[in-house]
């Protein structure tokens, strides 16, 4: 499906929600069951190595891009969830347990065309960053849900490989740790222990691997993470936590193994995301029932 298609798939009319993988399908409530669903383009459309930029169908799935770009020795900052697509990341805006050393998802998109809620394609932002100019709604279509815009194609960064990965476990203060190393990848702490994750070059990592110290062991890879609760809050505010739960330092994603209550928006919040869905979307057509609040 080309584009266009797409877009003439999506209409003008009636409810609309576009599926991916399902892989954070929860996020945001349930869509009205009455919504029309609908499947972006998949793909790979180019990969320019030089430039450090794919353009890929939104439908694609992380592992088909991963493995594309990985022929070239590249790689891009997106979760790997099994089964998940280019478009639903980029949509729930959650990024991963590499967000500490690698930003945050947002960064990885410089260029988006989506499916406004008139059924018009809509480029955003340009393949590279000295070319955006006026507002970013790159930016602004992560982490929106497709409550705003459905996304079609996007241009995203890549970056080089890490040619080596390790994970490190010890019971070592997560805070002290950070303090001491260049850039790690993640830090996860649960009150008592710290996972550590290194990679890049190999003597880089073997540097940084001595620099955590000899209470730092190799281990396969992170804990299992709690999958019933998800809060995010100050990254200092980490260190005051109790009960159980799995954090990631640096970062304030707080995983717990039971249901967390969201702290409610700032009434001004609230106003400002009604302000751009009725800007966006007047009818509330697209992907009904999701909230990004």
């Amino acid at each position: 499906m080309d584009l266009t298609a797409f877009a003439e798939e999506v209409g003008t009319e009636g409810p609309v929600v576009a599926v991916g993988g399902r892989t954070q399908w929860d996020v945001g409530g349930p869509v009205d069951d009455a919504a029309r669903q609908v499947r972006a383009p998949a793909g790979i459309v180019s990969h320019q190595p030089e430039e450090m930029i794919v353009r890929v169908g939104a439908g694609t799935t992380v592992a088909d891009l991963d493995a594309a770009v990985a022929e070239r020795g590249q790689v891009v900052a997106l979760p790997d969830w099994p089964g998940a697509t280019v478009g639903g990341v980029l949509a729930v805006g959650r990024s991963g347990l590499r967000r500490l050393g690698w930003g945050p998802v947002r960064d990885t998109l410089l260029e988006a065309r989506y499916v406004s809620a008139e059924g018009r394609l809509v480029k955003a932002g340009g393949p590279v960053v000295k070319n955006v100019t006026g507002f970013d709604l790159c930016r602004l279509l992560v982490g929106s849900l497709g409550t705003i815009g459905l996304i079609a194609e996007v241009v995203l960064r890549v970056r080089p490989r890490p040619m080596v990965r390790r994970w490190l476990r010890g019971e070592v203060d997560p805070f002290a740790l950070r303090q001491r190393l260049h850039r790690p990848s993640s830090i996860l702490w649960d009150g008592t222990t710290t996972w550590l994750l290194l990679d890049g070059h190999p003597a880089d990592v073997d540097a940084q691997t001595t620099a955590a110290g000899s209470a730092c062991t190799e281990v396969e890879g992170p804990p299992p993470l709690p999958t019933a609760g998800r809060e995010s809050i100050r990254p200092s505010a980490v260190r005051d936590l109790t009960g159980s739960f799995v954090a990631e330092v640096g970062v304030g994603v707080v995983h717990r193994p039971h249901a967390v209550e969201p702290a409610p928006p700032h009434p001004s919040t609230l106003e400002l995301q009604r302000r751009i869905k009725t800007l966006f979307d007047p009818t509330g057509r697209l992907n009904p029932g999701r909230s990004v609040a």
